[in-house]
């Protein structure tokens, strides 16, 4: 019986279609590797060119605040969950792979509205098999930045629709990639499809494409040119087969560049804040474009706030299906904006990355030690704002973000196994299993423990509690408004630092460490 419950809370709901959509589009989603907003053209870089891409963009939306996770394996558990990684437990790359592959809704979305699946590319970062995720078709390989196989005896392995395959040494992997993709969409061109396109270029290893010249000095640029080129055939592709119109295309980055191209990955002569592996801003802000001619307007640009938790409600409400209903969701539907309406916007986004978070609105950031940052200057600089600003803008951004974070409450939610730094498992507890280990100060992220929630966190759950507004909670109050009474008289005792019978607002803050009552 648990299991048929199960399973029953995992199945979609059909629902109405979306306004003005007569037939379900077959549905592409382009996800590049270590590619910033200053690798693409369209969003001003200085030293690369991608001009199938911009093509997109001109005839297609392009958003300017679309953000992800910093690093692969949280960007893409994001992506096929729509969940945060304090939900799904996908804080860190090594995490990311023990998910419970029922968090991996993307196919099975699109599989409860009919539709043939196919996923190619990188995927070895996730749980399971592709297969297992509710894919129909699939070609994927382990790591990143395989694209040669460089020894004989010592081969590229990869994987497609259960056969393990090794890599020819004059087989190029994002060629095979392009293949397996044609060769899926000409099959199913009849019924409508999905495919999950997640490409090799630009991760590193940087090597020769096969268009590169025997001296080429800038392999990175000849990179990055290949792979729009992919992007251009496959657009080319459906033209030939009278498909163009109807599919929806989104291209999209899957963490900002990695960190030995960010130099040059300037926009207008300025460096950027932030690169992959950063809680900076362009560790996670992303290109992002929309292109489906049915229903796109041509030449948009939208800096309305989009994180990729809003992928799967989007591609939802675009099908005609519903998410399962018991699961939290965090994304927001950008189904109105892809066809130029005004729709719903997002009033912040929240990035995670080990026990680092942030919430972020249109012009001001805050994270998980309390830290409001200035976002005017962003994507080049982020401000910090001293902690006793009388800015009455900020002290209102300070309120607003900080009560975005007590309601999210990502401190309650999964712990980061990890190392702190979001790439591995922590060093002795590797596999995950067994005890959690102590997460101790780190001298460079100054992270604290998860369990310990961030003073701008702390305080907005104070003054929810503070219904009159005294600035003080009664032992009697506070136990009361605990979902456990008994622990709760506990941490009352101690947070009481002075013994006088009430919670200060600071106490509260400083869970019983001494703090000045401002």
């Amino acid at each position: 019986m648990k299991s048929l419950l199960l399973l029953l809370s995992l199945l979609t709901v059909a629902a109405a279609p979306l306004s003005g959509v007569e037939t379900q589009p077959n549905v592409i989603f382009i996800l590049a590797d270590d590619l910033g907003i200053g690798n693409v053209g369209c969003y001003g870089s200085d030293n690369y060119k991608t001009p199938n891409i911009d093509k997109l963009a001109a005839t297609g939306i392009r958003f300017t605040q679309a953000f992800t996770g910093a690093l692969c394996g949280p960007s893409r558990a994001l992506i096929q969950t729509g969940r945060y990684a304090f939900r799904n437990g996908s804080s860190n790359q090594d995490a990311c792979m023990r998910m419970p592959k029922s968090e991996l809704q993307l196919a099975r979305t699109f599989k409860s509205a009919g539709y043939m699946a196919s996923a190619i590319g990188k995927w070895g970062q996730l749980p399971g098999e592709p297969d297992e995720a509710g894919f129909d078709d699939y070609l994927r390989f382990n790591g990143s930045g395989v694209y040669w196989s460089r020894k004989p005896d010592k081969l590229e392995r990869y994987r497609a629709n259960g056969r393990d395959l090794k890599l020819g040494m004059k087989e190029y992997m994002p060629d095979l990639m392009h293949e397996q993709a044609v060769s899926f969409i000409r099959k199913h061109q009849s019924k409508p499809f999905f495919l999950y396109y997640s490409m090799v270029h630009v991760h590193g290893d940087i090597q020769p494409t096969p268009d590169s010249a025997p001296d080429s000095k800038d392999l990175f640029g000849d990179n990055i040119l290949y792979m729009d080129k992919l992007v251009g055939k496959l657009v080319a592709e459906l033209e030939v087969l009278k498909l163009r119109a109807n599919t929806l295309i989104i291209f999209m980055g899957d963490n900002g560049t990695g960190k030995g191209q960010d130099p040059l990955s300037t926009i207008g002569g300025r460096n950027l804040s932030g690169m992959k592996g950063s809680m900076l801003e362009c560790g996670g802000l992303v290109p992002f474009i929309a292109n489906w001619p049915a229903q796109t307007p041509g030449g948009k640009v939208s800096a309305d706030l989009v994180d990729s938790s809003d992928l799967l409600p989007t591609f939802a409400e675009i099908i005609g299906t519903r998410l399962p209903e018991k699961t939290i969701f965090d994304g927001h539907s950008i189904a109105a904006q892809l066809q130029g309406k005004e729709g719903t916007r997002r009033a912040w986004i929240y990035n995670q990355l080990a026990a680092m978070w942030y919430v972020r609105d249109t012009g001001w950031k805050l994270n998980h030690l309390g830290e409001l940052y200035d976002m005017s200057g962003a994507p080049f600089t982020e401000k910090l704002v001293p902690a006793d600003s009388t800015d009455p803008a900020a002290i209102a951004a300070r309120t607003r973000l900080a009560a975005a974070l007590a309601e999210l409450n990502p401190a309650g939610g999964i712990p980061d196994s990890g190392d702190g730094t979001g790439r591995h498992a922590h060093k002795g507890n590797k596999s995950g299993e067994g005890e959690k280990p102590e997460m101790k100060p780190n001298s460079k992220t100054t992270e604290e423990p998860p369990a310990v929630a961030d003073a701008a966190e702390r305080a907005a759950k104070f003054d929810k509690l503070d219904k009159d507004k005294a600035g003080k909670l009664t032992r009697e109050y506070f136990t009361t408004h605990q979902s456990d009474a008994a622990s709760a008289g506990e941490r009352f005792d101690k947070y009481d630092t002075n013994k006088d019978g009430f919670l200060s607002r600071a106490e509260f803050i400083g869970r019983g460490k001494k703090a000045e009552t401002k």
